[in-house]
């Protein structure tokens, strides 16, 4: 996300950070994981700390790295350990699409660690860059949304909603409730309620059961590294790092948010501003790799991959507005659930986050995104 530098030492964040480090230490020290160093990552997202830890060798010729997710919150609203058993299960359901990290083990919340954290392999890639690394994004995600499904009883604890489409509405009508609070214009107020007003008559005529895989619900372009052959041999793979909020859902949210305003402007190390055929080429392709796997053609058919990306666009704006409202609260000492406090994060990234939420919210903005999803809308016929 933001280009960190180092925060001021007497900053809450920063004092957050601090705890977090030393619970981490004592965690691994209880749980036997001896560490020749144990280094922060920048503090990059709202949701998590990261620390990269070099294991001091055992039964291997070279120390191994791992990286520690210490959650902030839960962006799930669940409690400490349902929380951690939630990301465990999203790291260990994606694993066999070989495009996430490999889930290494599980601190459990403890007084020194509140809300636990996990430990995943630590993967050697850059930075996504835009639109050339968009075929391995969609490649990534087509792997994930292929994976067979499970027997519904076997889906917990990943949110498995028995109507996608009713259950985004329902989370965007919910975060709707802060527009009034976020400075929108009149316009462009009325702008989104009408998005939201198209949105909600095709639900509403939908009478198939949705067609629904296993989707990461996070797949902006900052969440994914890039790993490249170095012998040149085979091509870049992209691998989505960041698993928190899977779910069996619809995959056109995930092809939607790799490939959005709202998401490819979001991250400044892979900050991109697409142009629409440059869109339609990521959903041609990420077609092709569906079809080639002998998914269920409902998953690509374009009017639902179109609203689909209409409804993410209006989770993520309305997502903005929440933010917006919240993070100025104090942040929750007895780490329950959910927490947008900017207490939590350094000031540099917090400033990141309250120019990128209040850019989309422009007038202009809401504007620019619905004239690119006309313009698709025009283009993706020619897809499925």
């Amino acid at each position: 996300m933001a280009a960190a530098t180092p925060a001021s030492q007497d900053t809450p964040a920063c004092a957050h950070l601090a705890s977090l480090r030393n619970g981490l230490e004592v965690a691994l020290d209880h749980a036997g994981i001896a560490t020749s160093a144990i280094r922060p990552l920048p503090d990059s997202g709202l949701a998590h700390a990261h620390f990269r830890l070099e294991l001091l060798p055992a039964r291997h010729d070279e120390a191994q790295e791992w990286i520690a997710r210490l959650p902030k919150q839960s962006q799930m609203r669940l409690s400490a350990t349902e929380n951690l058993a939630y990301q465990a299960a999203c790291f260990e359901r994606c694993q066999p699409s070989h495009h996430t990290p490999r889930l290494e083990g599980a601190l459990a919340p403890q007084p020194a660690l509140p809300r636990g954290g996990l430990l995943v392999e630590a993967i050697a890639g850059r930075a996504a860059r835009l639109p050339e690394d968009l075929r391995a994004i969609t490649e990534a995600l087509a792997s994930i949304h292929s994976l067979p499904l499970p027997a519904v009883h076997k889906r917990a604890p990943l949110s498995a909603p028995d109507c996608p489409w009713q259950s985004m509405l329902d989370e965007i009508e919910h975060q709707c409730r802060y527009l009034e609070s976020a400075g929108l214009t009149q316009e462009g107020h009325r702008l989104i309620e009408s998005e939201l007003q198209a949105l909600r008559v095709f639900i509403a005529a939908q009478q198939a059961p949705a067609v629904i895989s296993l989707i990461s619900f996070d797949a902006h372009p900052g969440n994914f590294l890039i790993e490249e052959d170095r012998s040149g041999s085979a091509p870049p793979r992209a691998v989505l790092v960041d698993l928190e909020k899977c779910r069996y859902g619809l995959p056109g949210f995930d092809l939607a948010h790799a490939t959005l305003y709202t998401s490819t402007t979001w991250d400044v190390a892979s900050h991109a501003i697409l142009t629409p055929e440059q869109v339609a080429d990521a959903y041609r392709h990420w077609c092709q790799q569906m079809m080639a796997t002998s998914a269920a053609p409902a998953l690509h058919d374009s009017q639902t991959l179109l609203q689909a990306r209409r409804a993410m666009w209006l989770w993520s704006l309305s997502w903005c507005a929440k933010w917006l409202s919240l993070n100025c609260e104090t942040r929750d000492n007895g780490h329950h659930g959910e927490d947008w406090s900017s207490e939590l994060s350094e000031d540099q990234l917090i400033a990141h986050v309250r120019e990128r939420a209040s850019h989309y919210l422009t007038e202009h903005c809401i504007r620019g995104v619905i004239d690119e999803w006309q313009q698709l809308a025009r283009a993706l016929p020619r897809t499925t």
